[in-house]
This record gives C-alpha cells, structure tokens and sequence, in this order.
C-alpha cells in the first residue's frame, strides 16, 4: 500500500466527512480499499497534524490543521468560533473556550508567536498562558476579544 496515497485519501475524506473517531476513519478508509491497523492510522493522524475540533451540537470531529486552510490565520478562524472569554493575574491568562476547543486555540496562539507569549497549557476547554511580564495581560486579553470579535 502506498502511503502516500493512504495520507492523501486520509485528507480527502476528513475535508469531505464529519470524522468523528479513528475507528470512523478505519471504516472510511475501508470502503477506499485500504485497510490499515489502528496503530498506523494514529501514526498518519500525527503525521498529517489533524485536530479535533467541536461542532454546533457539542460533538467533535477530525479536520486538518490551519496551516493547511488558506492564507487566513488559524488564530482568525478559530476564535470567533470557540473564544468565550479571558482573565488574568499576574503574568497568567486564563482562557475559556468551548468544550473540546482548548487545545486547537493553544495550538493557533503557538503558531503566532506572539513575543509576550511564553507558552500555553490547554486542557478541554480550558488554556492557561503564561506571559513574559504581567503588563502583557491586559494587551493579550484585547488581542483575543478583538480576534474573536468580542470587543465593544
């Protein structure tokens, strides 16, 4: 099997189905004649940087990582969609997004390289950012509500 081919269809089919798991993935694959052990998938899932992301209706599915989107930012396509706000204290931001969001936000703040940024921990729905000095929270917090289309 060429994999390649196998990476291709992967692509394929998150663009054009809501991909909810891996099995669902192994079964889609399936139907194309390729016929993959789950460790493989999960290697390929990781190779292709695929992201879980929520829908509408609280489930979630696989879809490629911005980078692959076009020349929009990450950071502008996820926040209007999964910010649901931020608060800090000292050189710390807490950043709430919609279940299941946390961790593709973290990911899109990482690419920006934001210098006041030191680094973020996202868990389901929840990140938490560490910024080089605590004067950065207040500008960060704009930054984000601004992205997300939040502010006044």
């Amino acid at each position: 099997m060429n994999k390649q081919r196998r990476l291709a269809a992967v692509r394929e089919l998150v663009q054009s189905n809501r991909v909810s798991s891996q099995e669902h993935l192994r079964e889609l694959l399936a139907r194309r004649g390729f016929d993959v052990a789950q460790a493989t998938l999960s290697r390929d899932i990781r190779e292709l940087r695929l992201v879980k992301v929520p829908d509408a209706d609280g489930h979630s599915h696989y879809t490629l990582p911005p980078e692959s989107w076009d020349n929009t930012p990450a950071i502008k396509r996820l926040l209007p969609a999964l910010y649901l706000g931020a608060e800090g204290t000292g050189n710390l931001l807490i950043i709430k997004t919609m279940v299941g969001g946390a961790q593709a936000v973290a990911e899109a703040i990482d690419w920006e390289e934001w210098p006041e940024v030191l680094g973020t921990i996202a868990g389901d729905d929840t990140i938490l950012m560490v910024l080089r000095h605590p004067e950065h929270v207040p500008v960060i917090q704009h930054r984000l509500e601004e992205l997300a289309g939040v502010t006044e």
